[in-house]
């Protein structure tokens, strides 16, 4: 039987790879539940709004294009933008915010208990401590990457692996955003290119993964305006709706970069601070104390 997958130790590229599939294997059902308890209010939501707009999408599309025959209409391309669009943007970044505490929090008290998958009530205490902490710096986050890739592309693509460690530092340390952000510059110093190869291949392998769900139906959707030429430009109003659904059901497959983003902060810090190894020596001899947080850093 494969042993737990032991947080604080230094990992390879491969390692890391590996080793988070296999934690993810490994708590599967305990992580799902706890995100499910804790962002499927948002998946839900998602879905409900993306149908609405979607509908309008539907509208507006299969109105721009005439069947054969037929005139062309004239449809300005703002008219699927309403509300319904907004909510859902609003929606989705709840979700990404939820999916942050939710995981990083699973992590932590995984960490603290020895490698023993923590509970939903463990997980809520964390939730509830971090989740307008983590809502704050994401609002911050956000704007910075929008300003650097506006500015250009490069700055953008390098800001993006050293910002990603500003959560897990926030929860695994409990500590403020200034503190986090200071931090992840020195934590990825010297190792930009594994933490953003790292990254990149499991963003690949997040998409591959949602592709081979939507994709089907994508395809299908689409094949429909050729066997049914007839219609002209005409998408099936229930196969979109469906894709929607999926593409929002999709968002659990975030699991795998936030796992990922976790265990690249332990490799680093473990690099640098050997902290795995010191905790083990500080703990000889001692019993396990169970505390709520950590005290604040600054």
């Amino acid at each position: 039987m494969t042993p737990n997958v032991e947080l604080t130790k230094t990992r390879d590229f491969g390692e890391i790879i590996t080793d988070t599939l296999l934690f993810i294997r490994q708590n599967l059902k305990p992580l799902l539940k706890c995100v499910l308890v804790f962002c499927g209010f948002f998946i839900v939501a998602g879905i409900f709004l993306g149908i609405l707009q979607q509908s309008k999408m539907l509208n507006f599309m299969n109105s721009s294009f005439p069947s054969p025959g037929g005139r062309v209409p004239v449809n300005s391309p703002f008219d699927f933008i309403g509300v319904e669009y907004f909510a859902l943007l609003f929606i989705l970044f709840l979700n990404y915010t939820s999916m942050h505490v939710t995981v990083l929090a699973y992590i932590s008290l995984y960490k603290e208990k020895g490698n023993i998958p923590p509970t939903v009530q463990e997980v809520w205490g964390y939730f509830k401590y971090f989740y307008f902490k983590i809502l704050g710096s994401s609002i911050v986050v956000s704007l910075l990457l929008i300003v650097a890739s506006m500015l250009c592309l490069a700055p953008g693509v390098y800001l993006f692996p050293i910002l990603a460690f500003v959560y897990p530092i926030m929860i695994f340390e409990n500590t403020t955003f200034g503190y986090a952000f200071n931090r992840s510059f020195k934590l990825i110093k010297e190792n930009w290119w594994l933490t953003f190869g790292t990254f990149l291949v499991i963003g690949l392998i997040m998409y591959v993964a949602i592709m081979v769900i939507i994709m089907p139906l994508t395809i299908i959707n689409m094949g429909s305006m050729f066997v049914h030429p007839e219609k002209g430009f005409h998408l099936s109003t229930t196969l979109t709706f469906i894709t929607t659904a999926l593409e929002n059901v999709c968002q659990l497959f975030f699991i795998i970069p936030l796992v990922a983003v976790a265990l690249c902060y332990f490799n680093l810090t473990e690099k640098i601070e050997n902290t795995g190894l010191l905790s083990r020596i500080n703990h000889l001899g001692t019993t396990n104390n169970d505390s709520n947080l950590p005290a604040e850093e600054y």
